[in-house]
């Protein structure tokens, strides 16, 4: 392993567990940028999802007392998302899954781009059960089809005026489990080669540190500035997936 691949995982299991603590997702898009420059892309992959998966946990303790107060609300997410999972992997043999991360990309942009601009957020207070549930089937389609299960739960809670803590009770858990179930499915196709571990290995702990400094940031965010923060990501993730998908 050369100086330069070092440095090159080093520094996007930093830029990934970074983000990771501070908005509760968002690894892979930090992160694969780097590891793709000297991984192929499924080995890329699995190195990143078991990081997202373990880095997640961190996060998972800080709003442990909000996903215990708000267990039938992140059920309503993760359940369908989970049944989802395998519907997006059967999806696939008859979609072109470029094509889906370009719509989804764009969606991306126009959501982020559009609130982004604007002064006030939507205050979506009612309780929508069966759009919440619909929602997470969807993230878990599209985790299985393309990897993008933190999309629609992303945008759809960034509507939500909750505590930052709730909101982040419902998008950890969602992501970690379904990055988990995901690095299950890799493991059981043999992608965990000894390459795969050393990468992992040498990753992690960067990561682990990185999430520690991006949950400080996130412990001393006001409520709003972590909606704002949501909105802000949306746009980044439609832009580099765009940019990733077409260049």
């Amino acid at each position: 392993m050369s100086a330069e691949t070092i440095a090159l995982v080093i520094a996007g299991a930093a830029a990934g567990g970074l983000i990771n603590g501070l908005a509760g997702f968002g690894t892979a898009l930090f992160a694969l940028g780097f590891f793709l420059n000297v991984m192929p892309p499924v080995q890329a992959v699995a190195v990143v999802v078991v990081l997202s998966a373990l880095t997640g946990l961190q996060g998972l303790w800080i709003v442990r007392h909000a996903i215990g107060t708000n267990k039938r609300r992140l059920a309503r997410f993760l359940l369908p998302g989970v049944l989802g999972i395998p519907l997006g992997v059967l999806a696939l043999s008859f979609l072109d899954a470029r094509s889906l991360k370009l719509g989804v990309a764009g969606f991306l942009i126009l959501y982020g781009g559009y609130f982004s601009l604007r002064t006030r957020l939507p205050r979506f207070t009612r309780p929508t059960p069966v759009l919440d549930m619909l929602v997470g089937l969807a993230g878990g389609v599209l985790g299985g089809a393309a990897s993008l299960s933190g999309a629609l739960p992303m945008m759809w809670c960034a509507l939500r005026p909750w505590p930052k803590a709730e909101t982040r009770a419902v998008l950890q858990p969602f992501n970690v489990t379904v990055l988990a179930l995901t690095a299950a499915a890799l493991a059981f196709k043999g992608a965990y080669t000894r390459e795969t571990l050393l990468y992992i290995a040498l990753a992690l702990p960067v990561s682990i540190i990185a999430a520690q400094a991006g949950i400080a940031i996130f412990r001393r965010l006001p409520d709003a500035a972590f909606r704002r923060l949501l909105i802000a990501m949306t746009l980044i993730s439609g832009t580099v997936l765009m940019l990733r998908e077409m260049l």
